[in-house]
Order: C-alpha cells, then sequence, then structure tokens
C-alpha cells in the first residue's frame, strides 16, 4: 500500500499561487479528498491571497476545501525587480510551510514565478516534487520557469502528446512522464454551460451586459519580456474593441510585470470614451469563467485559457501578440499582431465564422482520477538523473 511510515496516508501538497492554478486543479484537489490512501495540504499564495484580486482562497474554502496555508509573497510595483524579489521571499516563505506541513509529494502547476519559488523551496528541503503541465512551449518569461520547474521535478504530468516529446526531448526519464491530458477538462466536461446574467452583471462595472446575445471576452496579460510596451498594446486592442463596438466583457490583467500599465490604459479608456459596450470584471471563480468562455461569441487577447481551455467549447480566439508563442493550438485559434487593423480583422473574421468543433488537445475530461491514482501509487524519490537516450552510430 503506498502510505507514508507508520502506515500513515500520503500527504500531498498542492500549491495554488493564482486563479487559473485553482481552476485547473480542482478537480484534482477533489479527487485527493476522496481517495483513501492520501490526505490533502493546500497552500494558496500569489494572487490567491490579495484583495486586488477579490482574495480567490476565499472561492476555494467555499467549495470545501480546507487550506492550510496562506503565503504572502507579492511586492508592490509590477517590475521585473518586484518580480525577481517576489521570488527571494517566496523561496524562504515556502520553506517555513513545507517545514511544518512535511509533505510526501508536492504538486505545482505550470509556468508561475510563484510555482518556482516553492519549486525552489521544495527542491533543496529534498521533497518529491510533481509536475503538472510541464514541457510546453509559450512566449514570456514564462517559457523558462515552466523547464526550469520540470527540471527540478521528480514526476510529470503533461497536458498533450508534443508535451511528452518536448519532456523527453529535455532528458527526463520515460517511467516519470505520465500524460493524461489537463484536468481542467474535465470541469469542462460536466460544465453546465448555461450563463445566468447575474455571473457577470452582479460584479464589476460597466454596461449590462445581456449574455443571451452576441458577446466578446478579452484577457490581456503583460508578457514580461516587452515590458514597457504593456500601455500601448492594450490601447491598441482597445481601439480595436472599439470600432466594432460590441458587448464586451474584459478581466482585469493578472499580476506580472507591467500589468500596472495595462490597468492605467484600461481605467483611462474607460474614463475619457465611457464605453457603452464595455464590462470590466476583477474575477471570476473557475466555473463561472469557463461558462463566460464557452458562451462567447469570440475570446481576444493572449491568455493561456484562450488555447487551451477554448479547445473544449471550440469558441473562436484572437490570439493577440507573443504571450503565447508556439503554444499548441487546436484550429479555432487565429493569432493576430499587436496592430488594431489586425485585431479587428481577426476578431471580424471569427465572429463571421462562428463557433469551431470542439477538441480533446487538451484533455479528454477524465483526468483527474489517473492523476491521483498515480500519486497513491508513484515511488517518491530525490535525486534525479539526466536521462540520456542511445545515441544513434551517426552522431557517435
Amino acid at each position: 500500500m503506498p502510505t507514508s511510515n507508520n502506515g500513515r496516508k500520503r500527504k500531498v501538497c498542492v500549491v495554488l499561487v493564482d486563479r487559473a492554478n485553482y481552476g485547473r486543479l480542482k478537480p484534482v484537489m477533489h479527487e485527493i479528498t476522496q481517495h483513501p490512501q492520501l490526505q490533502l495540504q493546500l497552500i494558496a499564495a500569489g494572487s490567491m491571497v490579495l484583495e486586488r484580486f477579490q482574495r480567490p482562497v476565499h472561492v476555494v474554502r467555499d467549495d470545501g476545501f480546507a487550506v492550510d496555508s496562506e503565503v504572502y509573497m507579492e511586492l508592490e510595483g509590477s517590475t521585473p525587480a518586484t518580480m525577481a524579489k517576489s521570488i527571494g521571499l517566496g523561496i524562504s516563505e515556502f520553506a517555513n510551510e513545507f517545514s511544518r506541513l512535511a509533505p510526501d509529494l508536492v504538486v505545482l502547476i505550470g509556468d508561475r514565478y510563484e510555482a518556482l519559488a516553492a519549486c525552489i523551496a521544495a527542491a533543496y528541503m529534498n521533497l518529491c516534487i510533481v509536475h503538472v503541465q510541464g514541457g510546453e512551449v509559450s512566449g514570456s518569461i514564462d517559457e523558462s520557469a515552466r523547464h526550469a520547474i520540470t527540471k527540478f521535478a521528480q514526476y510529470h504530468f503533461p497536458a498533450t502528446k508534443g508535451s511528452v516529446e518536448n519532456l523527453l526531448g529535455m532528458g527526463e526519464r520515460p517511467e516519470t512522464i505520465l500524460g493524461f491530458g489537463c484536468p481542467s477538462s474535465d470541469i469542462a466536461r460536466t460544465l453546465d454551460r448555461q450563463l445566468l446574467p447575474e455571473v457577470v452583471n452582479l460584479t464589476g462595472a460597466g454596461c449590462e451586459v445581456d449574455v443571451s446575445a452576441r458577446y466578446l471576452l478579452v484577457v490581456y496579460h503583460p508578457t514580461t519580456t516587452e515590458f514597457g510596451d504593456e500601455r500601448a498594446q492594450m490601447e491598441t486592442i482597445l481601439e480595436a474593441l472599439g470600432r466594432i463596438k460590441t458587448q464586451t466583457i474584459l478581466l482585469w490583467p493578472n499580476i506580472d510585470a507591467g500589468s500596472d500599465h495595462i490597468s492605467k490604459a484600461i481605467r483611462v479608456f474607460r474614463d475619457q470614451h465611457k464605453p457603452d459596450w464595455l464590462r470590466v470584471i476583477t474575477n471570476l471563480m473557475p466555473e463561472r469563467y469557463l461558462q463566460v468562455l464557452a458562451n462567447a461569441a469570440c475570446a481576444v487577447g493572449n491568455s493561456s485559457s484562450f488555447v487551451r481551455d477554448s479547445s473544449y467549447f471550440g469558441t473562436p480566439i484572437v490570439n493577440v501578440g507573443h504571450r503565447q508563442l508556439g503554444r499548441e493550438r487546436s484550429e479555432n485559434v487565429l493569432d493576430a499582431d499587436i496592430e488594431t487593423g489586425a485585431i479587428e480583422a481577426g476578431i471580424r473574421r471569427q465572429l463571421a465564422h462562428g463557433r469551431f468543433a470542439p477538441s480533446t488537445l487538451y484533455g479528454d475530461g477524465h483526468v483527474a482520477r489517473r492523476i491521483v491514482e498515480s500519486l497513491a501509487q508513484l515511488e517518491p524519490y530525490i535525486q534525479k538523473r539526466l536521462h540520456t537516450p542511445v545515441l544513434s552510430a551517426a552522431v557517435r
């Protein structure tokens, strides 16, 4: 039986650092709580605990999960320097919590710098790390953070076949790579797609959205390797939206370096133009966000959910800029440069096309249980080795 010393349950510590983390790991967390051999530990950090994001940790608790720790690690400023300093603070704080909780496994997802801080702390404390969504390609510093976590992690749960191949190419041992798909597909499969008006109209500010009519969903985050250009980029997107004037739901950006510039552009546009077609919302809990995404006539911006989760619904996407550069995508995603005419043309093209066929590129909706069964069965270890495939005669 895969229990720890003295027959106790195996302690699995899940680290959540933003609202997207929770949306993708919620099915895994639920399955852990139902497994007789596992004990869920939960650390909420990053924007999960910040008032400016409406403390999404409240949603986690309301969903019935016990939160073992809240880690405050974000320095104000939204600059590359504050991101770097936040990592350092996070390493210290996560080390304290890992010492207190003494987990058998630490589960991390994706490519956030907060997750990288948790990863470094866990690795140097000889904890076994499990990484979800490794091996993916994207833009920004997130690409490097994701691959750094991969090289620290002992086990991998990639979301796509292409990611499996990338992990093998990075020297990860084949037996540690368990490619079941993305667990957020479990939510998408069972989602009640009926979107009630109050979901969007009882939060945020701006026009009242008729959710039974055509609307756009917009999310635009900073691309940290292009720091300094964010305000102009957001202004370009808003100008394109202003030419179309279709009712629009816009979510505030994440906390990355440059987010304050994006937020400034949104506030100035809203104050100067007073658009009667725009509603701005701070945060939506996972199922509500997916309902909004599933019912959107088109989604515009650079959120990873527009490349990943949208594929389950066939929602038309205009992917703007370089933040998701190289990420695997289905046919519903149309790329556009950060130029007003290109964005406008892309939106009009996607609206004219309408919905695309659903895709299971990122999972079949039966992922979480397979991940959790593996968490119960795998053998934790500490020392990693580079796996070098046998070279061909030509290479030798």
